[in-house]
């Protein structure tokens, strides 16, 4: 039998809830390229019309372990997104400036 979602979470403590939404934060902060196409509501086709590509090149991408930074930024991109690099440090963060304009 199943339930809906918001019967669930009604049975659920305050305490519990709270824990469930940082863990969807967290989730939704960091996840796999396709992952992130797929959260955006984009088809690799569509996303492969925007590259002005062909859609095998877009799974390509978004099984690759290790790739251009320019391929990565065209890809963000082309789904309304900016590409941003930083390092993280114990003593703080550094936006790498270096891959502002590639063209």
């Amino acid at each position: 039998m199943t339930k809906k979602f918001r019967d669930l979470r009604s049975g659920m403590s305050a305490e519990n809830r709270k824990k469930a939404a940082a863990l969807a934060a967290g989730m939704v902060r960091e996840m796999p390229l396709q992952e992130l196409r797929v959260a955006r509501r984009l088809s690799q086709e569509a996303l492969a019309a925007a590259l002005r590509t062909r859609q095998s090149s877009v799974s390509k991408i978004e099984r690759r372990a290790d790739m251009y930074v320019s391929t990565l930024r065209s890809y963000i991109e082309a789904m309304g997104g900016k590409l941003e690099i930083t390092a993280r440090f114990p003593d703080g963060i550094v936006r790498i400036a270096q891959f502002g304009d590639i063209e």
